[in-house]
């Protein structure tokens, strides 16, 4: 009888489980990817538009 209740309840617990995910965990990383982006990027700008320009020179 106890087991059978135990069945019942879980069934309940796992049916009304939030799917939808950790989402200000996602937003969080996602603008923290950004930031580190923008970041590297106003770093390294002038490097890679340099880099840039040579490899589209040497094209031509």
């Amino acid at each position: 009888m106890r087991l059978s209740s135990l069945r019942r309840f879980l069934r309940h617990r796992w049916t009304q489980r939030d799917d939808r995910g950790d989402v200000p965990g996602w937003v969080l990383v996602t603008v923290m990817t950004i930031s580190i982006g923008v970041g590297l990027w106003s770093l390294a700008q002038p490097q890679l538009v340099g880099i840039l320009q040579s490899a589209l020179n040497s094209v031509k």
